[in-house]
């Protein structure tokens, strides 16, 4: 079965980085999109970035464009969110998920890691 596992979370300083990990096994990242996705309590679920190895592409969501950026190694099937210049409002719990490529990084299938917190004072 599809694991995924995020690690790299941590109280931060705004202004501050931090580095999210997303390792994965049983699967081949080539085969799949890596989104990472985020959700603070009592707000709705954010997709943060969308990773394709296989269009090598990427998007990211406005809110993060410019401050967060997606890196890959494939020889440790892991991706890397690193975030820079971090904001309160970027508190939440971060996770990422394999989906299909035909599902664009919906979210909508069953592999999901289990999040790491972020958090980020002002």
């Amino acid at each position: 079965e599809v694991q995924l596992v995020e690690s790299g979370g941590g109280l931060v300083q705004a202004g501050g980085s931090l580095t999210l990990s997303c390792a994965g096994s049983r699967f081949t990242f080539g085969d799949f999109d890596i989104g990472w996705f985020r959700q603070a309590p009592g707000k709705e679920r954010e997709r943060v970035s969308c990773f394709s190895s296989r269009r090598g592409s990427t998007s990211y969501a406005d809110s993060v464009k410019g401050r967060f950026t997606v890196s890959s190694d494939s020889a440790k099937n892991t991706v890397y969110l690193q975030m820079n210049n971090l904001k309160p409002e970027d508190t939440a719990v971060y996770y990422c998920a394999a989906d299909p490529p035909h599902y664009h990084c919906s979210g909508l299938g069953p592999w999901w890691g289990r999040g790491t917190q972020v958090n980020v004072s002002s």
